[in-house]
């Protein structure tokens, strides 16, 4: 065989090897800035390829850290990673008890027990069944026991399939445009951040009141009052009000001047207090209830207000996500046949709970 026959045979033999790599889906890493990433990484830390977010002009894209330059999320480039965007990574996913993206001072102090809780046979060191498994649904990912093997699952607070879809929320008229200015804009940049729901879950919350038409929605966890605004926009239009509980006083005066300014002093009623003990003074019918205040209280909550949730009323709960698999509240929403349960992973974890008719 000629030398030049030769060259030819092994230049076609690579470009048909590479060519095969690409369509298995092998050839395209993850990127963290200019340097490449193993793909058994991504693939251990949960991700799926997929496009990456478009930028909205005028806000930070989904994945940027705010404030921050030099780490963007580019759009269009399968599997890249930004610091806390659709590919975080896990124990920064774990710390981000709120899926906004950021720790906040009390979710560092907070880290400790947060780690803590992945330590499943409590010998104080996280094995890589722990840290990695903890971040499968059975069924659905290559964790421990049955149903072991499975596609890895997209963990909230990461944009999964969603990435690219995410646009910014359109006011109907000037009072929604003011309102969704002072939850997006002016509240937060005034107070920061606090524990409150990222603006994806916030949305969802409002789309789910308004499509069920609320008249009354009972919330755990006020905060400064953002969650109770998104759902006050729409109780605008359904007549209906809004019961939340607080039992922090500071942010219970917060969230009443908040209320006042927004003009929804009038839909939303506050109670300050230990919410365990004063659910108890509440009535049905109750069409929406959200739970967003001590996580381990989520059980408590749930088996006093269930009885007092009409007929498809919805009960939905932040922060619940794969982590949650063996706890007794996530156990008693998907096992009840009463109940229907699906999750909503593109914010901070929320599942959404319909009790059935």
């Amino acid at each position: 065989m000629r030398l030049v026959d030769r060259i030819c045979l092994v230049v076609g033999v690579v470009v048909v090897g590479v060519g095969m790599l690409r369509l298995a889906g092998y050839w395209d890493p993850p990127v963290v800035g200019d340097a490449p990433m193993p793909r058994a990484w991504a693939e251990e830390g949960g991700q799926q390829p997929g496009p990456g977010p478009a930028g909205v002009p005028g806000q930070d894209a989904p994945g940027a850290v705010p404030g921050k330059e030099g780490v963007p999320f580019r759009p269009g480039r399968p599997g890249e990673l930004a610091p806390f965007g659709p590919s975080r990574m896990l124990l920064l996913t774990t710390l981000d008890t709120n899926g906004d993206g950021t720790l906040s001072a009390e979710e560092i102090a907070n880290a400790a027990d947060a780690l803590k809780k992945l330590d499943k046979n409590g010998d104080g060191q996280l094995s890589r069944e722990e840290l990695f498994g903890t971040f499968r649904t059975p069924g659905l990912g290559p964790g421990v026991g049955p149903g072991a093997g499975g596609p890895a699952r997209t963990m909230p607070g990461q944009l999964g399939q969603q990435v690219g879809l995410d646009t910014p929320a359109q006011p109907k008229d000037d009072e929604e445009k003011n309102l969704l200015s002072l939850i997006l804009e002016e509240i937060p940049r005034e107070q920061g951040r606090r524990l409150n729901v990222p603006p994806v879950d916030g949305r969802m919350l409002r789309l789910l009141a308004e499509a069920i038409d609320a008249k009354t929605i009972v919330e755990i966890g006020t905060s400064n009052g953002i969650s109770a605004l998104w759902m006050a926009l729409a109780l605008r239009k359904t007549g209906g009000k809004l019961i939340t509980h607080e039992i922090n006083p500071q942010a219970a005066a917060l969230a009443r001047k908040n209320f006042q300014r927004a003009g929804m002093a009038d839909r939303i009623t506050l109670v300050e207090g230990d919410a365990h003990k004063t659910i108890t003074q509440l009535k049905g019918p109750i069409d929406m209830v959200f739970l967003d205040a001590d996580k381990e209280g989520y059980m408590d909550y749930l088996e006093k207000l269930l009885p007092l949730v009409r007929p498809g009323g919805l009960i939905c709960a932040h922060n619940v996500n794969a982590r949650w698999v063996d706890t007794p509240f996530f156990k008693a929403i998907t096992t009840d046949g009463n109940l229907e349960t699906l999750f909503f992973t593109a914010g901070g974890g929320l599942s959404i709970t319909i009790k059935k008719r």
